[in-house]
């Protein structure tokens, strides 16, 4: 099979966003599918997606549990380049973390102990709503060329049009109930991977796929799948 070329991925991802404009989409998957998207496309190491329903930031996708964890930790010390994007809704670049000093010693201390040495984060948003943040992490410095910026920017917007569609528009509460929906069903896949992990001795990276492969193979909606293994119904 011939390898696609970037600009064959570019297509592809920007066809996926483009699809949850007109049709019914898992938004859980959606989220997934961007940030797996994004690491070959950009060359990182890790991607993530935090997400805010206006009282509190949550991370609601992440390629592994190293940038995961840096996400965490910077929603818990309420700093870091991830947040400083939603706060400022502007694109913030960490071309060397080692070397940021004081700004944000937490995150600075937590991301290098995870290995990554440089990372992006562009702001979710639609006019003046910035409903989260796309994080790209590099384990080496740098970060992203200057030239990437506006297609991270570009991706991150249509996936917010998507979650902030017409259709979650109609009523003045649907755009909130699908962020909540996206959060609260981040906890239970939580769970879901534990199990997982537990039952056939796999990674938590490990699990997910298996989890989304189940959940993709079948037609139906992860978070779904993931409540169905954690009630104990399931058995991937």
């Amino acid at each position: 099979m011939a390898t696609k070329t970037r600009e064959g991925q570019l297509v592809e991802a920007f066809v996926t966003l483009a699809d949850t404009l007109v049709v019914g989409y898992d938004l859980v998957d959606l989220l997934h599918t961007l940030v797996g998207q994004c690491v070959p496309l950009f060359d990182a190491s890790a991607a993530g997606i935090i997400l805010t329903d206006d009282t509190e930031l949550e991370v609601v996708a992440s390629t592994n549990e190293r940038s995961r964890l840096v996400e965490i930790l910077q929603l818990r010390s309420g700093s870091g380049p991830c947040v400083e994007s939603v706060v400022t809704g502007r694109a913030v670049a960490v071309p060397d973390i080692d070397a940021s000093g004081t700004t944000w010693p937490r995150f600075r201390a937590g991301a290098l102990e995870q290995g990554f040495h440089s990372m992006f984060s562009v702001p979710m948003r639609l006019r003046s709503t910035t409903i989260g943040s796309l994080n790209l992490f590099w384990d080496r410095t740098g970060g992203l060329p200057a030239a990437d910026a506006p297609t991270v920017q570009a991706l991150a917007d249509v996936a917010t049009i998507g979650i902030l569609q017409e259709r979650a528009l109609r009523q003045s509460d649907s755009a909130r109930q699908q962020l909540q929906f996206a959060l609260s069903s981040r906890v239970v896949i939580e769970q879901a991977k534990g199990v997982v992990s537990f039952t056939h001795t796999a990674s938590m990276d490990e699990a997910f796929t298996m989890i989304r492969q189940y959940a993709r193979s079948n037609g139906l909606p992860l978070a779904e799948v993931a409540a169905s293994i954690v009630n104990g119904d399931l058995a991937v």
